[in-house]
């Protein structure tokens, strides 16, 4: 593609909504590739993947020196993760040789859609409830209940970014603060950095299947790093909680939009899948936690989960 000042400017007006919160990049750049460019779905998604993957490297590098990384839970995150990915992306390459390019189409935009509707339902809950409600810490041993909840995390929301490229910031954000509360600092960096390995992963995937442009991935990068940057300054001097409602609206408002254009049939149980594996992921801590026969000799350990008054 050639040089394109609007998308220079989405870029950078997304860079900056990205450095300020550290989400909103994929389930924002895929829907306004597709809804106001005309890219083709699969194309815009490994697109998107790809250009993703370098911002989130960068950043990522920032704040592993602010040491606001739990490596740890990068590293059972990814074991989750990446084959997940790599595994969505497949599945797209095979549905396309199987239905078509036009069938696919349909089909990709049902899916893309139903999870953007939960991702910006899931937004608004992080902003409006979830801030509020979860005592958060800065640390935390990691136990084996612990890693099997990263890998099935990982697994989960992997097979969704390959497949859709939305939710390697938002919905994993929300479950590190739900699942283990970790400080806002630590959620951050750990999400940035486990995003930029599986983004690396299924980028690569996409590539290797020819569903990346990298002369758009350039226009994009050419406004994203210095949007990520000025973002990056203003996230003291913003209110958090009004940005990321506004953003929850916008993401809610685009999967409406892009449901229209894919399958009527697909894009509710893409929704509920969803909406449902968020839940059990988010409960399934717990329900551990109360069934487990040793719960009394650790109770002394904080539940890496919230109150009863929590979500």
């Amino acid at each position: 593609m050639e040089f394109s000042i609007a998308i220079v400017l989405f870029g950078l007006g997304i860079g900056i909504l990205v450095g300020m919160t550290g989400m909103g990049g994929g389930a924002l750049m895929t829907p306004l590739l597709i809804l106001l460019f005309g890219v083709s779905p699969t194309t815009a998604i490994g697109t998107d993947i790809l250009y993703a993957a370098i911002t989130k490297t960068v950043g990522g590098w920032r704040h592993l020196k602010m040491k606001t990384v739990n490596l740890g839970l990068v590293v059972w995150l990814a074991i989750g993760s990446v084959p997940a990915a790599i595994f969505g992306v497949q599945l797209v390459s095979i549905l396309q040789d199987q239905l078509g390019e036009e069938k696919l189409d349909s089909l990709v935009y049902a899916v893309l859609g139903g999870t953007l509707l939960m991702v910006g339902i899931i937004t608004l809950a992080r902003a409006m409830i979830l801030a509020h409600t979860i005592q958060e810490r800065e640390d935390f041993e990691l136990r084996l209940r612990h890693k099997v909840a990263a890998v099935i995390i990982g697994a989960t929301t992997g097979f969704v970014i390959g497949v859709t490229s939305a939710g390697s910031g938002t919905v994993i954000a929300v479950l590190l603060i739900a699942v283990y509360r970790l400080v806002p600092k630590r959620v951050v960096g750990t999400d940035v950095v486990h995003a930029a390995v599986v983004l690396w992963a299924a980028g690569v995937a996409h590539f290797g299947h020819g569903n990346v442009d990298l002369g758009l991935v350039g226009n994009i990068l050419l406004g994203s790093v210095p949007g990520v940057v000025i973002g990056a300054a203003l996230m003291g001097r913003v209110n958090q909680d009004h940005i990321r409602i506004a953003l929850g609206v916008v993401l809610v408002a685009s999967g409406i939009a892009t449901v229209q254009k894919g399958d009527p049939v697909v894009w509710p149980i893409a929704a509920v899948v969803a909406g449902l594996g968020f839940g059990l992921i988010l409960m399934a801590p717990r329900w551990y936690d109360r069934y487990r026969p040793d719960a009394g000799e650790a109770a002394e350990e904080p539940v890496p989960v919230p109150a009863r008054s929590g979500p």
